[in-house]
């Protein structure tokens, strides 16, 4: 049958460049059911692409590149792309921000299985990425730069796809390591000639180690978590598709407890319940593509503090609901296409201190695609209308130049935005009068290859992006008048102006037929833009200006044995944007090993190997020296 990659595609032709075209030759599109998924990106216009159809930086991660790093680190798997920082308030499960080009972590815009799992009840509505672990993840899929033209509110940094595992065949791992650390996943999948289904699950338990740097209490941090894919041909073009996920996390954390309201050991902890679910029909024509879904997300979070009672101290809940469109349509096949789309997305948050308040925001885009060889180009355009503070309209464009061999240059120009949040409009600090950040942002670059691994893989981009309008908090404190009248404790203001630039690269290259390495790098230039601001030129926090991840693999002469290492590094930064309390640069070094022996494999690794001591959150430890070992089994 055919194997569908990707959720959100729509047809089983999938675009593809022929390798046999002649200079002013359309781009066709051939039978995608043995493409390379390393090779194919959905981030363009909506719909499977090959990643030389579009002038977007792209990077791919898959299943197998997962399953090389080891463990139930996401931030050890996202750091082998360019343009990514994160932080995170200690060890795994922790709360964890990445930050894509410089650009804030609730600017990035992140998909699970095609729902959007922002947290609405956050003051930034961002993700949490400390309760994403990487276990049941099949694939990966990263744009760097404001795409608000496809994407809508929130793609100011960029957009991070996660898709959960499709296969046929049943695998379970298991690993235990240091901090009594336990780690166990497993998949069962079913395919048929009109059906495919797949169902995953995992736990992870670890005692963990204090999350404050200057305590000695161990803070833990278990996971459930489940998730199903499925597809059903209902025809031969008219598919249903469908996905769930829920999670289920308990961390511990430490705060600030009075006299001295430095971060120190607490018995506080935090329970989150994360679900996330769509169902959609896919429609793919001889011209027409179409997909339409409707999809939720729902996040609860209850704070405790045993010292207060059984009762949470604290509780959040946010839920989004959202419908939508989207389609493709050849004017020329394979030469001229538009993508189109509309969505309607309803939200919601309240908490312990704020009633419940909603907001709807509906959209809709075209963009004109133009595929003859040498040149592709992209032109877009998207209105979007909030029930809130009015309308936004964003463009974008990109394009590329095909060399031969594998060469070509790419560019793309797109403008993002994001809505406030509710809670930033509605809370107790909240300003009913916030207008959306808005963003342009600009690169340019070479690319060799279209794949992670193999032979040779390069490209190297340079890029910008100016946001404005950004929602910062105000301090009223002294302050009774103007923007502060009756709002003692501060508010919210549209105040911040940002700019981020620089040059990163990546590269994977096969020596030997029994090496392979890899390394991605990014330099990056951040400057707080605000008139006025005390902070004006600043750095913005918690980016390094350099960062810097190198990995390899070397396929022994003991056939099934592999051993590999990645070594991460990154510069200084500041953790506040004031730049008075500066976070030192670090170095890590992790060593892996593999050995297939056919259904089995058994794998090992050493984390942080020199047991560096560093923070990328000014006072939160990070995870020291750690050895695992795990076991693979599957058919």
């Amino acid at each position: 049958m055919r194997k569908f990659l990707f959720l959100l595609s729509v047809s089983a032709l999938l675009p593809s460049i022929s390798q046999a075209q002649e200079s002013a030759a359309p781009l066709v599109e051939s039978d995608g059911a043995d493409e390379d998924a390393r090779t194919l990106t959905i981030t363009g216009d909506g719909f499977a692409a090959s990643t030389e159809l579009t002038g977007e930086s792209v990077s791919i991660l898959t299943r197998s590149e997962i399953e090389e790093v080891q463990g139930a680190d996401i931030v050890r798997v996202l750091t082998r792309t360019p343009g990514v920082a994160a932080s995170r308030n200690g060890g795994v499960g922790s709360f964890t921000g990445i930050r894509l080009r410089g650009a804030e972590a609730e600017q990035l815009l992140v998909l699970v299985d095609g729902v959007r799992v922002a947290d609405p009840a956050a003051p930034g509505a961002g993700f949490d990425f400390g309760n994403l672990l990487p276990g049941t993840v099949g694939r990966i899929e990263l744009l760097r730069g404001s795409n608000s033209t496809i994407w809508g509110s929130q793609a100011v940094g960029g957009v991070l796809l996660v898709e959960g595992r499709e296969f046929d065949g049943a695998e379970a791992s298991v690993e235990y390591g240091a901090r009594d650390t336990l780690y166990a996943t497993a998949a069962l999948g079913l395919e048929g000639e009109r059906y495919g289904l797949t169902f995953s699950g995992g736990h992870y338990d670890t005692e963990g180690f204090s999350s404050a740097a200057a305590g000695i209490e161990a803070d833990g941090y278990r996971q459930w978590q489940a998730g199903a894919r499925g597809r059903f041909a209902l025809t031969d073009t008219l598919d249903v598709v469908a996905s769930a996920r829920h999670a289920d996390s308990r961390l511990e954390i430490d705060g600030f407890p009075a006299p001295a309201f430095t971060l120190a050991d607490t018995a506080g902890f935090q329970e989150t319940r994360e679900s996330s679910g769509r169902i959609g029909l896919d429609y793919g024509g001889e011209r027409l593509n179409l997909t339409a879904s409707f999809s939720l997300s729902d996040t609860d979070r209850d704070t405790f503090d045993p010292g207060f009672g059984t009762e949470p101290s604290f509780s959040t809940q946010g839920r989004s609901e959202r419908a939508e469109l989207r389609g493709r349509y050849f004017l020329k096949p394979y030469v001229v296409a538009i993508a189109f789309g509309g969505e309607a997305e309803w939200s919601r948050f309240s908490s312990s201190f704020d009633p419940q308040q909603d907001a709807e925001i509906v959209g809709a885009y075209a963009q004109l695609e133009y595929r003859v060889r040498p040149l592709v180009l992209n032109l877009g355009v998207r209105r979007d209308e909030h029930d809130r503070f009015g309308g936004a309209t964003s463009l974008g464009a990109d394009a590329a130049w095909l060399l031969g061999d594998g060469w070509s240059v790419k560019a793309s120009m797109g403008e993002g935005f994001k809505a406030p949040t509710l809670f930033q409009l509605y809370s107790d600090y909240g300003n009913a009068a916030l207008e959306p950040e808005r963003s342009v942002s600009y690169d340019i670059g070479i690319e060799k290859g279209a794949r992670r691994s193999g032979r040779f893989h390069f490209a190297v981009t340079a890029f910008q992006r100016d946001t404005e309008d950004q929602v910062d908090f105000v301090s009223c404190f002294g302050v009774t008048g103007g923007i502060c009248t009756d709002r003692p404790f501060g508010t919210y203001d549209n105040v911040g102006r940002a700019r981020a630039r620089g040059v990163e690269a990546e590269a994977t290259v096969g020596l030997w037929a029994k090496f392979e390495a890899g390394a991605a790098y990014t330099y990056l230039e951040t400057a707080n833009r605000t008139p006025g601001s005390a902070n004006f030129g600043n750095r913005l926090a918690r980016r390094p200006d350099h960062a810097l991840t190198v990995w390899g693999d070397w396929r022994t002469p003991l056939d099934g044995l592999t051993l590999g290492f990645d070594i991460r590094m990154a510069s200084e930064s500041f953790d506040d944007a004031g730049n008075f309390n500066a976070l030192d640069g670090y170095a890590t070094a992790d060593l892996r090993a593999r050995y297939d022996l056919g259904p089995v494999e058994l794998f090992g690794r050493i984390e942080n190997v020199g047991d560096a001591q560093y923070q990328t959150a000014a006072g939160y430890a990070q995870a020291g020296r750690g050895a695992f070992v795990g076991v693979r089994a599957g058919y």
